[in-house]
């Protein structure tokens, strides 16, 4: 059964340290969260270390000027790993390749100082993937001639943002695990990094230990998140605590007609996937 705490300040006896996800959780892309913000504020201040845990494809280093302009205060960080951070590993270790990168020019800073090759999906010996080149206006069918080649070709893909969608505003825009996902269907090999999988975790909390200066209890690590297929399951198979916050990229879909959380509606998303929550709110708030 998820509990369903009011806000996170009814959960500070019991964690000390939180591995926060940041789209959907703290702002949409558009614009920051203030209540969000202010509860990791709170954390911060009088509880524990806040490590954020994004799959952004790109390098923490250069997110963090996103959150600056979306108005993410930095008092409600200690330390920030994102999947491009522990993706850098998967690339380096192909390198010089030649690589088929997909992803917008703006995500280009993941392959900065690997010395990789470029080539299309004919030439290349793996498939890098961030994402749509243009994600205003692709879908992952667009690319299925061009994946298909690849596939057919026994290119492993390495996708460095595992989130099949984000919501940026009012909508909501595919990622790089979408295309991961139809690479699948299409008999590719898939290789990614970011949450749900290990590799990200364990970036995540050696910043936590660091930060604490010794061996942190994972009994007391809080993950939050709002995709149910990533950040719950990533918690899920790490056996780590983690409070689902509901509205994110699901919307409205768990909450009933009076606006207000629904447990059954909460129960249903999460039995989807087959993992669980340990606790679960509309919205991340103190």
């Amino acid at each position: 059964m998820t509990d369903l705490p009011t806000g996170l300040s009814a959960l500070a006896d019991r964690y000390d340290v939180l591995l926060c996800d940041v789209w959907g959780v703290i702002h949409n892309g558009v614009e920051s969260f203030p209540e969000a913000c202010r509860a990791l504020v709170e954390w911060r201040t009088h509880h524990g270390p806040v490590i954020l845990i994004s799959n952004s494809p790109r390098p923490s280093q250069a997110v963090v000027e996103q959150l600056d302009r979306l108005g993410v205060p930095r008092e409600a960080w200690s330390a920030f790993v994102t999947s491009g951070d522990a993706t850098r590993t998967l690339l380096a270790a192909r390198a010089p390749g030649p690589a088929w990168i997909v992803g917008p020019e703006r995500d280009f800073t993941l392959y900065e100082g690997l010395g990789l090759e470029t080539a299309g999906p004919e030439d290349a010996a793996f498939v890098a993937v961030t994402g749509m080149v243009d994600d205003e206006n692709e879908a992952p069918a667009d690319y299925a001639d061009r994946l298909a080649i690849a596939a057919e070709r026994g290119l492993t893909l390495i996708c460095a943002n595992p989130d099949r969608v984000v919501q940026r505003g009012a909508r909501l825009i595919y990622c790089g695990g979408a295309l991961a996902d139809l690479y699948e269907t299409l008999g590719g090999q898939v290789l990614m990094a970011g949450k749900p999988y290990k590799p990200i975790y364990d970036l995540a909390l050696a910043e936590a230990e660091a930060l604490k200066g010794g061996p942190v209890d994972r009994a007391r690590v809080l993950c939050i998140g709002d995709g149910v297929v990533t950040d719950v399951k990533g918690a899920h198979d790490e056996g780590l605590a983690c409070l689902f916050i509901a509205k994110g990229i699901h919307g409205e879909a768990a909450v009933g007609p009076d606006g207000k959380l629904d447990p059954t509606r909460v129960a249903g998303l999460l039995a989807a996937e087959r993992v669980g929550a340990t606790h679960a709110m509309s919205d991340l708030v103190w």
